[in-house]
């Protein structure tokens, strides 16, 4: 397919997480590791062998890395290698202050940058989120970097069809609340109980508002009308995801009213899906990593490894 053109990038005002807020993390005990990508500066977390099998594994809004702290243990036993990256806006990664510096292209490109500059080859995709809004964008565009995919609540719109009431009710308390609290949205998207530290972490990136300009502005960027300028490059995206042949999982939990359902479109419409192992991952909420990690890094190490 063709990929869309880069938008131009320039951003005057970048804030940058002190490192102090991310000190003694309940179970987060990475290094740090970064890359610049369009003048930005992007964190990952990347443990494991070097030469290790990739899983990549990619959050959405508004969490960061430590979505995956319970994924990655089991991950790096059975051999493989672990890069969570923090999007733009998100974790230990640069924060634009402006709200209009945040795309979804812009997304697709510095997580495509990303790919690149870290020269990632038959990586295993696992997306949750936004992580699956941009990361499908990654498979169609970037299909040769990568040998198979689990997608995990998610899904990959072109708004053609209008959105539910609960999806725009999201977007004007995302923008117009005046106390945006990552950790309680995370917390309100588990069925788990999350421990205050937990919470807290969530939380970590975010010193004041200022710095909440990406977290405010993904959910305005879900494309929710046939012209949002997102929507014809993934309709682009969908003719070549329904030529996709190679291996996709799908890994949906069963108490997420936001995404239910869309894995069943997923399914029918890739044909990399067809006789795979999909699982629904019982009593997890929309953030199935924080309520099942371990468990869902056991269905991606079974799915790796047939």
């Amino acid at each position: 397919m063709s990929t869309p053109e880069p938008e131009q990038s320039y951003i005057a005002d970048i804030l940058r997480t002190p490192d102090e807020r991310f000190a003694n993390l309940p179970g987060y005990p990475f290094a740090p590791h970064y890359v610049e990508v369009d003048g930005l500066r992007i964190h990952y977390v990347d443990e494991g062998a070097p030469n290790g099998e990739v899983v990549l594994l990619l959050h959405g809004e508004p969490s960061w890395s430590y979505l995956y702290r319970k994924m990655i243990p089991p991950l790096l036993a059975a051999g493989y290698r672990a890069i969570a990256p923090d999007l733009v806006g998100f974790g230990r990664s640069d924060k634009p202050t402006r709200r209009e510096d945040y795309t979804y292209q812009r997304y697709v490109d510095w997580m495509t940058g990303f790919l690149l500059a870290l020269d990632l080859h038959e990586v295993t995709l696992f997306a949750q989120d936004w992580g699956g809004l941009i990361g499908l964008r990654l498979l169609a565009e970037q299909g040769n970097r990568f040998a198979c995919a689990v997608a995990a609540n998610t899904f990959l719109p072109t708004g053609d069809r209008p959105p539910s009431e609960a999806f725009l009710s999201w977007q004007r308390f995302a923008t117009q609340t005046p106390r945006f609290h990552a950790g309680s949205i995370v917390r309100g998207g588990c069925v788990t109980t999350l421990a205050p530290e937990v919470i807290a972490a969530y939380d970590a990136p975010f010193p004041d508002d200022r710095y909440l300009a990406g977290a405010r502005q993904f959910p305005l960027l879900v494309p929710t009308t046939p012209d949002d300028p997102a929507s014809e490059p993934n309709r682009r995206a969908w003719q070549v995801l329904r030529q996709w042949d190679k291996p996709f999982l799908c890994a949906f939990s069963d108490s997420d009213p936001i995404t239910h359902g869309a894995d069943l479109v997923l399914r029918r419409a890739i044909p990399g899906a067809e006789g795979q192992p999909h699982t629904t991952i019982t009593g997890a909420g929309h953030f199935l990593q924080e309520d099942k990690g371990e468990e869902l890094a056991q269905v991606v190490i079974g799915f790796m490894r047939r």
